[in-house]
């Protein structure tokens, strides 16, 4: 999936954002995509069908894993990453996005 994949879903569905970034031009390393993780409350991951949550608060999991979840192949943040409140999606899944209405 596709950052404009995803932004096309988001409009498609009225889901509003309040900042988009290109992850192609502006790259996110290990480093930031952790500092992004430890500022949320909750990671939720979707590779596929399959989808992995974290709770930050009570039971943060080490870097080694969670940065397994949130890197892609280039070693970057995968795309699409989405902020909303304190909770951070990574990657894509139609059941994911859904909830961003709630």
């Amino acid at each position: 999936m596709t950052c404009k994949k995803a932004q096309g879903y988001l409009e498609t569905n009225t889901i509003s954002v309040n900042q988009l970034q290109d992850a192609g031009k502006e790259r996110q390393g290990p480093r930031e995509a952790l500092a992004l993780a430890r500022s949320a409350s909750r990671v939720i991951v979707a590779r596929g069908k399959k989808m992995v949550t974290f709770d930050m608060k009570k039971d943060a999991p080490d870097d080694v894993t969670l940065l397994a979840h949130l890197l892609g192949p280039s070693g970057n943040l995968r795309a699409p990453t989405v902020r909303k409140g304190k909770t951070l999606l990574v990657g894509f899944s139609d059941e994911l996005y859904a909830n961003l209405k709630k």
